[in-house]
């Protein structure tokens, strides 16, 4: 009897499922394809027996990318350890791919099955593992398997943007094809203003300059000695200017109207901005190959290292290419022309246009293109696995290079590759320092900047967080101090109205002592009598 147990890597944990026992493997296989599809068959061939979620979307992440790149992670070692019988005789592990399968073979001892039955089982699995694992809904299983999906995709895209040679390859791209337009549309220029001016074509032979001039001269008959300053500057040569002056009284051009002319006029201009813009666009290629990819750059030129970066698909494809493929890469046509006929295969392909097989003698060429390709890949994957690239080693590949030419001329011995290179080495290491340094300066002002912003940001948030508990107060005390007013205007009006009933007694008692005023009055007249008797009596 074989036990079959299968690894399942879902993208919320790890699984082991354990397959009913049989005879040979394969008379599982009917039994699975006729049960995949119902749930309640295939319970009964599929049992879960582990299950080990992961911890965080990170967790999930690092071991879905250990397993794409084929290697054993910790925590999947450590379930595997835990749930795989290992003692019982034919026990087999089926996992889906097939390199994952030969790391655990390597590191636990464990025999591993790919394909056939267990592709099957596996694909019955992936369709009905939230039915297989408790507390798993369908729902959650396809958010777990999105976010990861996502986070993985991103892991994957990720790269310096400084390095991207994506730029690279379409710049090229665009800059041969201006190239062609550009001559096109000159031609085009040149036979167009030639019936009016057909001397012009031989006396300015540049695509650019003959497209500036007939936009300047525009009518021949209306050129004078005053235009001769401006055309010298356009032309850059001032025998040509008087050439122009002179051939432009005795042309023998047809004559043509204005509408023609403007029309003339209007697609020079368009033909000198395409000019322009490619010189821009070289800047910028080369500003980018010394980003890049400097040492490729300083050996073999801006264009020729684009061109081969582009031919090759990436930087990184070039660096996998061994020297003899870059030797004849751009000449693939060449090649199998010549396997196929038997004749001789091409010595160059692309490196051709580099300086140094145009300086080389003919029975040279094909050795200095074998030692330049050499050069080139070398440079290559130093510019692709170099954490900082640098244009030393591209420096020194170029001067052995100029070595060997040398060698191949006059015989003088060119130095050492171990000599250059320790050179190469003690040179590079300087300048990355000294990059190190001001990258490290950049991140500190960074930083710097950074903080003093958060500072900015928390002190203005505090500021409203004041000015919101202040308002907040004052709604508070609104209410009390209106509840005050309105008691003390309460106590106003009470104390008015005692003093209201008070002022009446006031008056009253003051009424009723001027009512008792007549006794006292008539007490005096009895006086007033009594003396009047008394002064009679006497």
């Amino acid at each position: 009897m074989v036990l079959l147990h299968v690894l399942f890597e879902h993208a919320a944990g790890y699984a082991l499922l354990a397959v009913r026992e049989v005879e040979e493997i394969g008379m599982l296989l009917p039994q699975v394809e006729e049960s995949v599809l119902n749930v309640g068959k295939f319970s009964t061939i599929v049992k879960l027996v582990a299950f080990s979620p992961f911890k965080s979307a990170q967790s999930a992440l690092e071991n879905i990318n250990a397993i794409s790149e084929g290697l054993l992670h910790e925590d999947l070692k450590l379930f595997l350890e835990t749930n795989v019988p290992g003692k019982k005789k034919k026990a087999l592990l089926g996992v889906g791919d097939a390199k994952i399968g030969a790391a655990i073979q390597e590191e636990l001892k464990i025999t591993c099955q790919t394909g056939g039955v267990v592709a099957e089982i596996i694909r019955g699995i992936r369709l009905h593992f939230h039915s297989l694992v408790k507390g798993l809904t369908a729902v959650s299983a396809s958010k777990a398997q999105l976010g990861l999906g996502h986070s993985y995709s991103r892991a994957k895209v990720k790269f310096n943007v400084n390095r991207v040679d994506n730029m690279i390859i379409q710049s090229i791209s665009l800059l041969d094809q201006l190239d062609k337009d550009i001559n096109t549309f000159s031609m085009r220029v040149r036979e167009w203003y030639g019936y009016h001016f057909p001397e012009l074509i031989k006396i300015v032979s540049d695509n650019y300059t003959y497209c500036r001039a007939a936009k300047f001269i525009g009518n021949r008959k209306e050129l004078s000695e005053e235009h001769l300053e401006a055309i010298e500057e356009i032309v850059m040569d001032s025998a040509k200017a008087q050439a122009v002056l002179e051939a432009s009284r005795s042309s023998m051009g047809m004559d043509i109207s204005p509408i023609d002319l403007i029309n003339i006029e209007s697609f020079s201009s368009r033909v000198i901005s395409l000019s322009e813009y490619r010189k821009s666009l070289q800047e910028y290629l080369r500003s980018k190959m010394n980003q890049v990819a400097p040492s490729l750059s300083a050996l073999i030129g801006e264009v020729v290292g684009a061109r081969l970066i582009s031919h090759a698909g990436s930087l990184t494809n070039l660096a996998k290419y061994p020297a003899s493929t870059v030797q004849i890469l751009g000449a693939e046509k060449a090649l199998f022309r010549a396997l196929k006929t038997r004749g001789n295969t091409p010595k160059y392909g692309l490196i051709f246009h580099s300086t140094f097989i145009g300086r080389a003698a003919a029975k040279n060429k094909g050795r200095i293109s074998r030692y330049l390709a050499n050069k080139c890949t070398i440079a290559s994957r130093i510019d692709c696995f170099s954490e900082i690239p640098t244009p030393v080693f591209g420096d020194k590949l170029r001067e052995q290079v100029e070595e060997r030419l040398a060698f191949y001329e006059t015989g003088e011995a060119p130095r050492k590759n171990l000599e250059v290179m320790k050179e190469a080495q003690q040179e590079a290491s300087e300048v990355v320092s000294e990059i190190k340094r001001k990258l490290d300066k950049k991140e500190r002002k960074k930083k710097k900047r950074e903080k003093r912003r958060l500072e900015a940001l928390a002190a203005a948030a505090e500021e409203d967080n004041e000015e919101a508990a202040a308002q907040e107060e004052e709604e508070v005390e609104e209410p009390s101090k209106k509840k005050k007013k309105k008691r003390k205007s309460e106590g106003d009006v009470s104390e008015n109205g005692i003093e209201e009933e008070q002022t009446p007694a006031k008056k009253k008692k003051k009424v009723s002592s001027s009512e008792e005023a007549p006794p006292s009055d008539q007490k005096k007249k009895k006086k007033a009598k009594v003396r009047q008797k008394e002064e009679e009596d006497s």
